[in-house]
């Protein structure tokens, strides 16, 4: 073996955003993993057994900063103490992500750090602009390096090599050529950073790039529009790594798993996992159209898929039309929703509020609509968003359209533009009143009775959603899957060019919003136990039927859809059962 050159810190940090206030969104205990740090964690230490930093003895610290306080100035001290031989990446790092991590970043390049920042907002702008945004510019200026583009392939050994020799180049631009994904290193999180999510939850990706042409989306800028696949042998490495630290719930990260041509191959892989021991769990996103596929829904809950993500989007056709979303049907929606609801599979969808079309009274109706019509269990809202990366955000540029400056709104849950036919306060109160009119009690009981009458045993899978999205817009002002258990602030972790609070102002008003988000939190959860008793316990449970979960005649190829309210065979059982005693 060489001459060792002593020891090389490496950090890998996924930023955080900041509130409406200017404090770093942080949680004691978040919901969702962040796959971005898992694969880039997989891939540095991929190239450090490759042998990419020959002859140095490497110590790897993965941060995800929405539920781990980050200080920069430790991080320079620690690195200063090291000889000065250290590297942070700022990894996948989105629009609203830049500003705080622009922030971090400033600190450690001060300090002599040699910091790089990569992920959506930097790989989206320079795939879709004529000219570098100021933002970007500004972090070039500061000497901190940006990456275009995805890291395997070995390609972030350059910029580990040039970290090490204290010459990050400016620019590594990756963007055009999407790397390869089968045999791709493993994407992985110590366990340590796993138990800091609710349910110990991981992630995985087994697929990127997305066919579909909808205007509003950076994914097919960003990770290009011809699709890219691991395969079912990667697919066990990541479940077996995963389950020797005793992991084994998923969120499936790919934009939409039925367009993975590998996906019965996946499905068959996990149901022999699962056969031989391994109880493997999933959520996945599809679309609309994946009840179509022969056997997709049977292998997909087979495999452990307890939960589907779907993008609902709209339920306007010209909307849809609008932005190039012509794969949604909506005349297919109920049908594919029941297809789900045989299976007990819980249903979350994203709607997006703005088209161009819409009012505050036509986002309400439909709103209505989708209650009466639709048997979904979770309705997520955004706003309609030019995101940096999207062809929306580019168009809006070049016609000099007025877009919000601060790249912190771009969450998907603030305005970042103006509506052709809402006024501001008007998209504001469509958004609002949305949520709040799909989740008023009379509508979560309805849910929950839907869910008994169709057989499923997906309780509290239904009501920890239902209580987290109430919970996330409602009390702490954020979306549902940004959220967590116990926010967390220092007074001291404020966004660059805003003051420091009093500590007089800062800490009674953490504790009093502290005390009102669990006593909100304790509340809602106690009134749904409630609500779920009484449907559960209802003698009538099982013969609830209602216009979403009425029959489909006819229906998909391969389906058994007759003129009957009974949904499953398991619910006529049980009615049975009722009967009978």
């Amino acid at each position: 073996m060489g001459e060792r050159t002593g020891r090389f810190l490496i950090y890998l940090i996924q930023p955080t955003h900041y509130d409406d206030d200017g404090y770093p969104l942080q949680w004691h205990r978040t919901i969702v993993p962040s796959n971005s740090l898992a694969c880039l964690n997989g891939i540095v230490h991929d190239a450090i057994a490759r042998g990419a930093l020959a002859g140095t003895d490497v110590e790897i610290h993965s941060i995800n900063e929405f539920n781990t306080f980050v200080s920069p100035q430790k991080i320079v001290a620690k690195i200063a103490a090291n000889g000065g031989k250290g590297f942070v990446g700022l990894v996948g790092v989105q629009s609203n992500q830049f500003p705080r991590a622009l922030d971090i970043a400033r600190e450690l390049a001060a300090g002599g750090v040699p910091v790089c920042i990569g992920g959506f907002h930097v790989s989206g702008s320079i795939a879709m602009l004529e000219v570098l945004p100021a933002e970007l510019r500004e972090a070039q200026e500061l000497g901190i390096a940006l990456f275009a583009g995805e890291a395997e392939d070995g390609r972030i050994d350059e910029v580990l090599r040039d970290a090490r020799a204290g010459r990050l180049k400016l620019l590594y631009d990756h963007g055009k050529d999407m790397p390869n994904l089968a045999g791709a290193p493993v994407p992985f999180l110590a366990r340590g950073e796993i138990d800091r999510t609710i349910g110990s939850l991981s992630s995985l990706d087994l697929g990127r790039g997305c066919p579909f042409d909808c205007s509003f989306c950076a994914i097919i800028n960003v990770q290009g529009r011809k699709s890219r696949f691991r395969t079912a042998d990667d697919l066990e490495k990541i479940v077996r790594h995963n389950a020797a630290d005793g992991i084994y719930t998923f969120f499936l990260t790919d934009d939409n798993f039925a367009r993975n041509r590998n996906w019965e191959a996946f499905c068959d892989r996990l149901i022999a996992l699962r056969e031989e021991g391994l109880k493997v769990r999933l959520t996945m996103q599809i679309d609309t159209l994946a009840h179509k596929i022969p056997r997709f829904i049977d292998k997909c809950t087979a495999a452990g898929v307890y939960s589907v993500f779907i993008g609902l989007e709209n339920i306007n056709s010209d909307s849809l039309e609008s932005v190039g979303k012509k794969q949604n049907r909506v005349d297919d929606y109920r049908e594919m929703f029941l297809a789900w609801k045989r299976r007990h599979v819980v249903i979350t969808c994203g709607y997006i509020v703005g088209f161009p079309n819409d009012t505050k009274d036509s986002v309400l109706a439909d709103i209505e609509t989708i209650k009466r019509r639709l048997p979904i269990d979770v309705l997520f809202l955004t706003y309609l968003t030019p995101l940096p990366g999207s062809a929306d955000h580019r168009h809006a540029v070049e016609a000099g359209t007025w877009l919000e400056p601060d790249l912190g709104k771009y969450d998907l849950h603030h305005r970042t533009t103006r509506h052709p036919v809402m006024s501001g306060a008007e998209w504001d109160a469509a958004y609002h009143e949305g949520h709040g009119c799909f989740y008023d009690w009379d509508h979560v009981e309805t849910i929950f009775r839907r869910m008994v009458a169709t057989g499923s045993n997906k309780r509290f899978s239904t009501l920890y959603r239902i209580l987290a999205c109430r919970i996330a817009l409602e009390v702490e002002g954020v979306a549902m899957l940004e959220s967590g258990y116990f926010r967390r602030k220092r007074r001291r972790h404020r966004r660059t060019g805003m003051a420091l609070e009093n500590p007089v102002v800062f800490y009674p008003k953490y504790w009093f919003h502290a005390a009102r988000s669990v006593f909100g939190a304790a509340y809602t959860y106690l009134r749904l136990r409630r609500i779920l008793k009484r449907t559960w316990t209802d003698p009538d449970r099982y013969d609830y039927v209602d216009e979403a979960i009425a029959p489909v005649v006819g229906g998909t190829e391969g389906e058994d859809w007759v003129a009957t309210t009974r949904l499953t065979d398991r619910a006529e059982r049980l009615r049975a059962a009722r009967r009978t005693a």
